[in-house]
């Protein structure tokens, strides 16, 4: 008959296996030191004056400070743009550096994001030394440029056709029989004219009175005059 008895002790209370492993023969177990005490740094000591620093001190406290985060940002954005990809971009580095620096002037933090061409001084030397302008083909996005692409391609497509074709040369050869006809309408209006006017003297004079003073000439009303190029015309 088996029966389980409980005891106040466990066997492996007191049992502690770094003391029976084999690899401690003829060994004995010491405490590990605690480690030392490392003294914290000293504060770093203020920078001197902008005026009275080194060359290399200049640098490290007040150049790198505020241009290295410009130059990251200068990255970013010309990846964003693509400028490692493409040989020409409309993306300008120094413009963009420029306005970045300008924006985050601590003297300026509280006022409003100003764009590159907006700035006062840069205002000043673009009227005195105006830019060419940027190539349309750095201007246009991707989707712009496929759609534009596209378009041409399907519009030579079209005028490949053999009865466009034809229709193009049917306008062609209308154009210039067409040709000068601007020329030839106002040629025949100026004679019309000065017909019209020698007419009129003629009129004029047989139908002049005797004593002009007392009934003066009337002149023609427009609607008189159109008459009168109709009556010579036909």
């Amino acid at each position: 008959m088996v029966a389980k008895v409980s005891v106040d002790t466990s066997l492996l209370e007191h049992f502690n296996a770094e003391y029976s492993h084999p690899a401690l023969l003829g060994h004995a177990l010491v405490q590990k030191p605690p480690p030392p005490v490392i003294p914290s740094p000293p504060p770093p000591s203020p920078p001197p004056g902008p005026h009275r620093c080194t060359p290399r001190q200049y640098l490290e406290h007040y150049l790198f400070p505020v241009l290295l985060p410009g130059l990251l940002e200068t990255l970013v954005n010309a990846k964003i743009e693509k400028c490692f990809e493409r040989k020409m971009s409309k993306f300008n580095a120094c413009d963009f550096l420029a306005e970045w620096l300008y924006n985050k002037n601590k003297r300026r933090i509280e006022r409003k994001f100003t764009a590159f061409n907006d700035i006062p001084f840069v205002k000043n030397w673009l009227m005195d030394h105006p830019r060419p302008p940027i190539p349309l083909s750095l201007l246009l996005s991707e989707d712009e440029a496929v759609l534009i692409i596209q378009s041409f391609w399907r519009g030579y497509r079209v005028r490949c056709d053999a009865e466009i074709q034809e229709l193009r040369q049917w306008q062609r050869e209308l154009r210039e029989e067409n040709r000068g006809y601007t020329t030839k309408i106002m040629k025949f209006w100026a004679d019309q004219e000065s017909k019209v006017g020698q007419t009129m003297e003629e009129e004029l004079v047989e139908e002049t009175p005797p004593s002009p003073a007392e009934e003066p000439i009337r002149e023609l009303t427009q609607y008189e005059i159109l008459l009168k190029i109709r009556k010579d015309c036909t």
